[in-house]
């Protein structure tokens, strides 16, 4: 199979042998790919500046295999420029996305999704509210799409007043009083989960609770490197 200048992120690279790299890679078409980058570390290799991560790419390989063989490459845009928190969220999707997502697997919309919270990173001020809406649309494209409108038991409408008690798998049901336990959250904050209005601090924490909570089904209980390296410098 040879693929001719598909759109693309790098997500994360490393050394392979001498001068080579091995290449994971998003793709718009055919999902995360995995790639060898042969004598891109050397010297001369006019490669070198493009397979960097937040780049726009046009990438060519050839192969039939989980891992294939990096033919050409051609800037498809400017880099995306993320400093500080936000240079540290663009890992923090990289690392998830690769730890997510099935090899070939494709996945277009998110492909978009992720173009877009790069574009919103870009800004000078950190936006948490992108962070948690990728997080929130990542779940729904592989399938884990949470209900956050409506009680799964009784399947009325949530209530913002209201708290309820998410049980992973099923859903929110609602409870008579707010225990203080990390399962349980305010109805109001559901909403504006559901909404995509994350306006306030208590909805942005509560959203942030979920979403680790929501996340460690597929990621299982190992933490991502990039969140413990954002702890280590905060």
């Amino acid at each position: 199979m040879r693929i001719n200048l598909q759109s693309a992120f790098i997500l994360h690279r490393r050394a392979y042998r001498e001068t080579s790299l091995l290449l994971d890679v998003l793709t718009e078409s055919y999902g995360r790919i995995s790639l060898i980058a042969r004598g891109v570390r050397s010297q001369r290799s006019k490669l070198r500046s493009l397979l960097q991560p937040f780049v726009p790419l046009l990438v060519s390989w050839q192969g039939n295999s989980d891992l294939m063989l990096l033919n050409s490459v051609e800037s498809n845009g400017a880099a995306f420029q993320l400093r500080g928190d936000c240079l540290f969220s663009g890992f923090y999707l990289n690392e998830l996305l690769v730890r997510v997502l099935q090899k070939q697997d494709p996945h277009p919309q998110l492909y978009t999704i992720y173009h877009h919270t790069l574009l919103e990173l870009q800004g000078t001020e950190f936006v948490q509210q992108a962070l948690r809406l990728f997080e929130k649309k990542l779940l729904e494209e592989l399938g884990y799409g949470l209900q956050l409108s409506r009680d799964f038991v009784t399947h009325y409408a949530i209530l913002p007043e209201r708290f309820y008690q998410f049980f992973p798998e099923q859903g929110f049901k609602q409870v008579d009083t707010d225990a203080g336990d990390k399962m349980q959250f305010k109805g109001k904050s559901l909403l504006a989960f559901a909404s995509e209005q994350l306006k306030d601090e208590e909805s942005l924490r509560d959203a942030k609770r979920l979403m680790r909570i929501a996340l460690t089904a597929l990621l299982g209980v190992d933490s991502l490197h990039s969140r413990k390296l954002f702890t280590e410098v905060k």
